[in-house]
C-alpha cells in the first residue's frame, strides 16, 4: 500500500482539520483573532514534503520541511505564539494525521504501517525542531533591538536629565546673586533703622522691610535645597572623610539650634552618655551600655547637616514638649543617631513618601509655614550617599522618631577600589 499517495490525497482533509482543532483548542490563545488562512501557514506544503519522505519510490524531501518550518517560527514569533502554544499546534497536527489515516493505516502490513508511523513521527519531530530554532532567534533579533532601542532611549534621557540638571544649576546660581544682594540691603536697612531711634519710631515701612528679609531667607534655602539635590542627582557630591569628635559635633549643632526650642518653650535633651535614665534599665539588667562613639570616621559637613535638619524639622513640627536626641553604638561597626519629638506625628499613609521632594504630610492647612518639604530628602539621599539607612516610627498626635544607621567608617570610591 503506498501511504504517500493517501498522504497526499488527504491533505487539504488534513489542514481543515488541524486548523478548526487549533481554533477550538483553548490553550491555544494567540490564534483567537487570526484568519484561518494564517493558522494554515506551511502545513500543506509540510504534508507534501512529508510524503515524500514515506514513499519509496520519490525523491526524499526534508529540506521542503525545514525551510517550511524555518518560516513558521519566524511567522509565530511575529504573530506573538509562546513556545508552548507551538508545541501544541504540533501535537494536534500529530493527532489529526494518524485520525485521518487510520482507517487506511489499519488495511495495510505491520512492516508498511511501522514504517509510515515512523516516518510520519520522524518528520514532524524535524519540522518541531526547526520551528523552534526559527523561533528562538526571531525572539532574539527582537530582543536585541528592544535593548539597542531602550539604550537609546536610555541615553537621551540621561542626556536630557543632565541638560535640565545643569540648566537648574545655572537659573539656581542666577538667582542667587540678586537674592544675596536683596537680603544684604535688607539687613543693612534694618541695621541703620533700629540704630537711629527717629527713623526706628517713624519708619512705616520697616515690617515690611523685615517681610522681605524673611522671605528672602527662605527662598535663598529653598535654592540652596534644590541645588544640593540636583548635585546628588547628577552625582556630583563627594564625601571626604575625617576622623571627628561626635559629641563636639553634636554639641555644636545643638547650641546653634536651641534659641529656636528656647523660642517655643521647648526642651532639648542630648543623650550620648550610657548614665542617662533612658539606660537605667540596661544598667539594672546588667548589660553593658551602648555607648556613643568617641571618634568615627565620616564626612563632618555631612553629618552636620543630618543632624541639624533633623532637630530643626523635630522642633519645627513640635509645639509643646521635648525634643531628645540620642546617639548609641550598635555593633562593632555600626552607630546611630535618633531624634524624637512629641509633635504632630505623621500618618501611616504619609511615612512612605516624607523622603520625596517637596512633600509635605498632613492637609495643606496643616504645614507649617517656611518649610519647603526638601529638609528630610536632602537627609535620605545624604544617608544613602554615607552609606548608611534611615528609619521613622511615628505616630499621629503622639511624635515622631527618626533613626540614621551609619557605619563607623565610611568609605570614598577611592578606598572601595
Amino acid at each position: 500500500m503506498d501511504f504517500s499517495q493517501l498522504l497526499v490525497g488527504k491533505i487539504d482533509a488534513i489542514a481543515k482539520n488541524w486548523v478548526e482543532a487549533v481554533r477550538l483548542d483553548r490553550q491555544i490563545s494567540s490564534t483567537d483573532d487570526l484568519p484561518r488562512s494564517a493558522i494554515r501557514d506551511h502545513i500543506p506544503d509540510v504534508l507534501k514534503a512529508m510524503a515524500t519522505v514515506i514513499s519509496q519510490s520519490q525523491e526524499n524531501d526534508i529540506q521542503s520541511i525545514v525551510q517550511n518550518s524555518l518560516y513558521h517560527g519566524v511567522l509565530r514569533a511575529k504573530q506573538g505564539f509562546a513556545p508552548t502554544e507551538i508545541a501544541r499546534e504540533y501535537r494536534l497536527l500529530r493527532q489529526t494525521i494518524f485520525s485521518t489515516l487510520e482507517a487506511d493505516l489499519l488495511e495495510g502490513t505491520v512492516r508498511e504501517v511501522m514504517r509510515a508511523y515512523n516516518a510520519i513521527d520522524a518528520t514532524l519531530d524535524e519540522a518541531i525542531a526547526q520551528c523552534f530554532k526559527s523561533y528562538v532567534e526571531e525572539r532574539l533579533q527582537e530582543l536585541q533591538q528592544v535593548q539597542s532601542q531602550v539604550e537609546l532611549t536610555n541615553q537621551e534621557l540621561t542626556r536630557l536629565v543632565k541638560a535640565n540638571q545643569d540648566n537648574l544649576s545655572q537659573l539656581a546660581h542666577e538667582l542667587k546673586n540678586p537674592l544675596n544682594s536683596i537680603i544684604g540691603y535688607s539687613e543693612l536697612i534694618l541695621r541703620s533703622s533700629r540704630k537711629n531711634v527717629e527713623v526706628r519710631d517713624t519708619f512705616p515701612n520697616l515690617e515690611h522691610i523685615e517681610r522681605v528679609l524673611r522671605n528672602g531667607r527662605h527662598l535663598l534655602r529653598l535654592i540652596n535645597d534644590t541645588l544640593e539635590i540636583s548635585r546628588y542627582s547628577a552625582g556630583k557630591i563627594e564625601l571626604h572623610p575625617e576622623l571627628i569628635d561626635v559629641a563636639s559635633l553634636i554639641n555644636n549643632v545643638v547650641e546653634m539650634l536651641e534659641p529656636l526650642a528656647a523660642a517655643k518653650e521647648l526642651q532639648m535633651v542630648v543623650d550620648c552618655d550610657s548614665a542617662s535614665a533612658d539606660n537605667s534599665a540596661t544598667l539594672r539588667e546588667g548589660l553593658r551600655p551602648k555607648r556613643a562613639p568617641e571618634k568615627v570616621l565620616t564626612d563632618s559637613l555631612r553629618l552636620q547637616q543630618i543632624v541639624t535638619n533633623l532637630l530643626s524639622n523635630a522642633i519645627r513640627y513640635t509645639e509643646s514638649g521635648i525634643v531628645h536626641l540620642r546617639c548609641q553604638m550598635l555593633s562593632d561597626n555600626q552607630w546611630s543617631i535618633a531624634v524624637s519629638d512629641t509633635g504632630v506625628g505623621i500618618a501611616a499613609e504619609d511615612q512612605a513618601r516624607v523622603f520625596d521632594p517637596f512633600f509635605q504630610a498632613g492637609n495643606s492647612s496643616d504645614r507649617i509655614p517656611g518649610s519647603t518639604g526638601l529638609g528630610l530628602t536632602i537627609v535620605a539621599q545624604l544617608v544613602n550617599l554615607m552609606q548608611g539607612k534611615i528609619e521613622l516610627v511615628s505616630q499621629i498626635g503622639v511624635g515622631s522618631t527618626f533613626t540614621v544607621i551609619l557605619p563607623l567608617e565610611v568609605k570614598t570610591l577611592e578606598s572601595i577600589c
